[in-house]
């Protein structure tokens, strides 16, 4: 038992020391672990301070900055490497140099101060580099060890941005010499608000100040006439334009320090002045100019009173004067025709003429006689003429002192008194042989009824029809004749206009050619009218006819009734119109179109383009008699290529004015004080719709022309709240003003007017984004109506 026990107790002992053996081994596997943990650490912080020192010894080498320490003493204790980039010094030469103040010349600052603050920014210093060199340094001092008293140098070379600031001052001091030296008035002003920031000696002269100091609290409307936030709308407009990019060149009113006024041109240009943008404004003092200026106009006054048009001309036929008389005859602006050659004014028509007036004036001092003229819009107008010869000091010509009567109604009046002589001995003639021509044309008529029973053949009926067709159309031209000459009492009934425009619409379908569509279209509601239905069926047959004429090639023909109302305003723009109901029939084709050239002739009699023999030239004269005799008119719409529109208007059998209906209209659409610009060249337009709408709530302004509207929109766009805008106007026409308002305002509301139903202008309206027209002559409810639409429209 004891040597069993003993081997037990040898056995435990045994496996006491090896367990203490895995335990002071694995303790010293983990002393070891943790050794070399803690070898990786330095040796992982060592690279990382050798990258950090790298890191730092690549910025101070490629840093534009030199950056050195020095001690409490000055002595230098780090220079880095770039400071040769500076003072041409190696870093090894700077350390050697020992103190800093040999380097800058002195401790460049204030110890207390540094102590204090412990860092002293942007020292401005001239320092001398190793080859002698006077340097501009920018030095910031900061105080890094406060035990050791170390401190840290950061320099900066602004050599070179001292040189520009250098360069700069002398450019604005030569800037001031110029602006001060300068004969005219010159003064620099503010974009956003139009004060004015410099003013030149020359301009304090001229307004009497003491400095250009005393210019600055003033803006252009204190010193300009006019109410002041209209002058300071306009003032900031234009310098707005100027800025950018656009010069502006005016005239106007200006006041001194002691309120005298006189005048001054005013020339506007955007500059940059020490990198900001300005602009410029350069005036000169035209008051004397302008004393001349108006003693000529008084002058020219006198002439402009005249009611002919006054031109001078030079001997190379340059115009030298141009009044008002021939700018209202001839639709040139004197601004226009000044300069320019007569010839291609006025006698592009015919040449010869007016070189054989020239000859005569050459040889005997002066001409007299008619001459062909045209105008602006392509008119011809015929003029009497007188030319003089205007000698100069010498006695030699010089100039051509012509004036002009414009004689075109005259010679119209002339035409219609001998057409209206012929006429009446047309009618006269007629009247003497309508008896006897009748009497010729019955026995035919008759014999050829009684010949067709007995000659039976093919041959003989086929004769005696076209014996019968000519004699019966003989009989229709004498009708015509006397129709148009004297006139053909109808027998007026009331009847329903649908029925015979059905009819008309039956009877074309069946004989023109089927290349031709025809479109008819009533209005359920259609009023009756008082007429003869075998008049009207005339008219509307025989404007089917021409139409068919006109579209050889086939097209659409459409015939449409429908009610309207002819109101006051409309009437005034219509003088064959009267107020009250009108049926209005619509006859249009697709055609070839009426050139402008002879659309104004069309209803005058025998006058026809027609082949010969294929027209009497009485068919539309005949039409329009016959819709006159029943109290109605004619209009016609056309272009050449697009086709012709003719409008009938026709009194209801029930026709009278309805005042109730119109207070309804009115109420409908009033105004609210908004205001609208009308645009027209027709005074009489002008005047109606401006009264039209101001007895309806709006405030109108007016414009006879594009220039003047764009002017006025310039102005007051901000409280414009539409334009109805005339499509056909001279000097600038509706597409070009639009455009113009357009680039003004993107938004502005615009209404096209037109008297053409199809014309290139509404086209062009149309591609400027102009979505509302009003065919001209309108009524009261349409023009209040398409006006609310517009002003409600987004």
């Amino acid at each position: 038992m004891a040597r069993g026990s003993s081997a037990n107790t040898s056995s435990r002992t045994q496996r006491d020391l090896e367990r203490q053996v895995e335990e002071r081994t694995a303790e010293l596997l983990k002393v070891n672990l943790r050794l070399e943990e803690e070898v990786a650490r330095r040796s992982r912080a060592q690279e990382a301070l050798r990258a950090s020192e790298e890191l730092h010894r690549v910025v101070l080498t490629n840093m534009s900055d030199a950056v050195f320490i020095t001690d409490s003493e000055g002595a230098f204790t780090y220079v880095c490497p770039n400071a040769n980039i500076i003072f041409d010094y190696s870093s090894d030469e700077i350390m050697a140099l020992g103190n800093v103040t040999k380097l800058l010349g002195r401790r460049p600052y204030d110890e207390a101060a540094l102590r204090t603050n412990g860092e002293i920014s942007n020292l401005d210093l001239e320092v001398a580099d190793k080859s002698g060199t006077q340097r501009a340094l920018l030095v910031n001092v900061k105080q890094v060890s406060i035990d050791r008293g170390e401190v840290l140098y950061t320099c900066r070379d602004i050599t070179e941005r001292k040189h520009a600031e250098e360069e700069v001052r002398e450019s604005e001091a030569n800037y001031r010499a110029i602006f001060d030296a300068a004969n005219d008035a010159m003064l620099v002003q503010d974009i956003e608000t139009g004060a004015i920031l410099d003013a030149n000696q020359k301009m304090c002269e001229m307004f009497g100040w003491c400095s250009p100091e005393e210019a600055r609290p003033f803006t252009l409307e204190d010193w300009s006439e006019g109410e002041a936030s209209q002058m300071e709308a306009i003032a900031l407009a234009r310098i707005r334009q100027a800025a950018q990019g656009e010069p502006q060149l005016f005239e106007g009113r200006a006041k001194d320090k002691t309120g005298r006024m006189f005048w001054v041109e005013v020339s506007l240009k955007g500059v940059s002045i020490s990198g900001k943008d300005r602009v410029l404004a350069v005036l000169r003092d035209i008051t004397l100019r302008k004393l001349e200026e108006e003693q000529l106009r008084e002058q020219a006054a006198l002439l402009d009173h005249a009611q002919d048009a006054i031109i001078v001309r030079d001997l190379e036929d340059r115009v030298l004067y141009w009044n008002k008389s021939a700018e209202r005859i001839y639709g040139w602006r004197a601004s226009e025709a000044i300069e320019k050659d007569v010839r291609d004014l006025l006698y592009t028509q015919d040449p010869p003429q007016f070189e054989a007036a020239t000859r005569s004036l050459v040889e005997n001092g002066e001409w007299v006689g008619e001459l062909s003229h045209r105008t602006k819009d392509g008119k011809e107008i015929i003029a009497q003429s007188r030319w003089t010869l205007v000698p100069d000091d010498s006695g030699k010509p010089k100039s051509v002192f012509a004036i002009h009567t414009d004689i075109t109604e005259k010679k119209k009046l002339e035409a219609q008194f001998l057409r209206a002589q012929r006429m009446e001995s047309i009618g006269t003639l007629a009247s003497g042989i309508a008896h006897n021509l009748g009497n010729v044309l019955a026995p035919i008529l008759l014999s050829v009824q009684m010949l067709k029973r007995k000659f039976t053949d093919e041959e003989s009926q086929h004769m005696l029809a076209i014996l019968k067709i000519n004699a019966e159309r003989g009989g229709e031209m004498i009708k015509q004749v006397l129709q148009f000459a004297k006139g053909i009492a109808g027998h007026h009934i009331t009847l329903q206009p649908s029925f015979l425009i059905n009819e008309i619409g039956k009877i074309l379908a069946s004989t023109l050619p089927k290349s031709i569509e025809i479109r008819v279209s009533v209005a359920e509601n259609l009023s009756p009218i008082e007429g003869d239905a075998t008049q009207l069926h005339q008219v509307l047959m025989n404007l089917g006819v021409n139409a068919r004429d006109a579209m050889p090639e086939g097209g659409t023909l459409t015939i449409k009734a429908e009610n309207t109302y002819i109101d006051e305003n409309y009437a005034r723009m219509h003088f064959e119109a009267k107020v009250g109901p009108y049926v209005v029939i619509t006859v249009a084709d697709t055609g070839v179109g009426i050139p402008d050239t002879i659309i104004d002739r069309i209803f005058e009699p025998f006058f026809t383009t027609k082949e010969q023999g294929r027209g009497t030239g009485l068919g539309l004269p005949s039409i329009r008699a016959i819709v006159k005799g029943h109290g109605g008119f004619i209009n016609v719409y056309s272009e050449v290529g697009k086709g012709t529109e003719f409008k009938i208007y026709l009194p209801t059998a029930d026709s009278g004015p309805t005042e109730k209906s119109n207070e309804r209209i009115t109420e409908a659409h009033i105004g609210h004080g908004e205001i609208i610009l009308v645009v027209d060249d027709e005074a009489p337009i002008l005047e109606i719709v401006k009264s039209t709408l101001e007895e309806n709530g709006y405030i109108v302004l007016t414009a006879s022309d594009g220039i003047e509207a764009v002017a006025l929109y310039a102005e007051q766009k901000n409280k414009i709240k539409a334009v109805l805008m005339d499509m056909m106007m001279p000097y600038s026409d509706g597409p070009a003003t639009i455009r113009k308002l357009q680039k003004l305002d993107p938004r502005v509301k615009i209404i096209a007017s037109s008297g053409l139903a199809a014309n290139d202008s509404i086209v062009d309206a149309t591609n400027a984004g102009v979505k509302t027209f009003l065919p001209k002559p309108y009524t009261e409810e349409k023009l209040l109506e398409v006006v609310e639409e517009t002003l409600k429209a987004e």
